[in-house]
Order: C-alpha cells, then structure tokens, then sequence
C-alpha cells in the first residue's frame, strides 16, 4: 500500500505540499523515526480514542506517551483506546497503525496536543508502514486548525 487515498487526494486539493519519504518498514512510531533518521519529536503519531459519543484522534509526537486519563478529564469524557477492528472498519485505506493524523477526513473529531504545534517540521505516517508525509510546521497547523488544543502526553 502506498499513501492512503484520502489523504492523497485531501493534500492535493488543499494544495498543501508535502514530500513522501520512503523507509524501511517499521511496526512503531520510534522506530520509523529511526528508520527515517528524523527526530521523534517531530513525527506526529496517531491514537484514536472512543466512548459512547464517538471516535476522537489525539496526535502527539512519537516520544510522548498519550495520558488518557487526563484528557478525558479535559474533555469530560470517558475515553479508551478503539480495538483493531474499530480502527479497520474506520480507516479501510491505512495499514494497522499507520493511521495518518487527518481524522477529520475520516469523519471524526481530532485534539493535538500542544507539543507538536511549535514543530518547524512535522512527519507522518502516509497509511502504511513504508511511507512519511513531510510537511512544513506552517503547513501542518494549518492541516489541523479545526481541531482542538491541549497538553495531554508526557515525553517517554
């Protein structure tokens, strides 16, 4: 699988420019990071998130570990991390955990956490465990100025 489609065609019609890199495959956000020889701290990572009001996508950077518990404070929400069927069901054009950090695209509400906002450089997994989308810091701000804003991640 190369980029996820939706993401593709989402990139292209906002006229965002963005760069693929490939890498060798990789299972983790750390590792692709590695493989990529870019800095975890700016490779945003995906984790989606869900109650009885729906699916929420939180984006941190791949050294920080997301705190569920206090963004569901923050939120006021009871949050758990969806199951691998949840995630296949939702995201048809992304390989398991390859999940690009565009879930608005994918019919869900998205939170980023502020640790990735002051990025000059943000990477992304393309919807697969082969490919990066670079975009520029400006560019990924703009990508994400609907949702919301918090600090919800510690660095591991």
């Amino acid at each position: 699988m190369a980029i996820a489609i939706t993401l593709q065609e989402y990139l292209d019609d906002s006229g965002i420019e963005y760069e693929v890199l490939p890498h060798t495959y990789t299972t983790t956000s750390m590792n692709t990071a590695l493989a990529s020889r870019i800095s975890g701290n700016n490779l945003a990572k995906s984790v989606i998130l869900g109650d009885e009001y729906g699916y929420l996508m939180a984006i941190v950077p791949a050294t920080h570990h997301i705190e569920i518990g206090r963004l569901s404070n923050q939120l006021n929400r009871r949050l758990g991390l969806a199951t691998e069927q949840e995630l296949e069901d939702l995201f048809t054009d992304c390989d398991m955990g390859a999940i690009p950090p565009v879930g608005n695209l994918y019919g869900m509400n998205v939170i980023v956490d502020d640790a990735l906002m002051d990025c000059n450089d943000v990477y992304f997994e393309a919807g697969d465990h082969t490919d990066l989308i670079h975009i520029s810091g400006n560019n990924f701000s703009e990508m994400v100025s609907g949702a919301e804003h918090g600090q919800f991640s510690h660095h591991c």
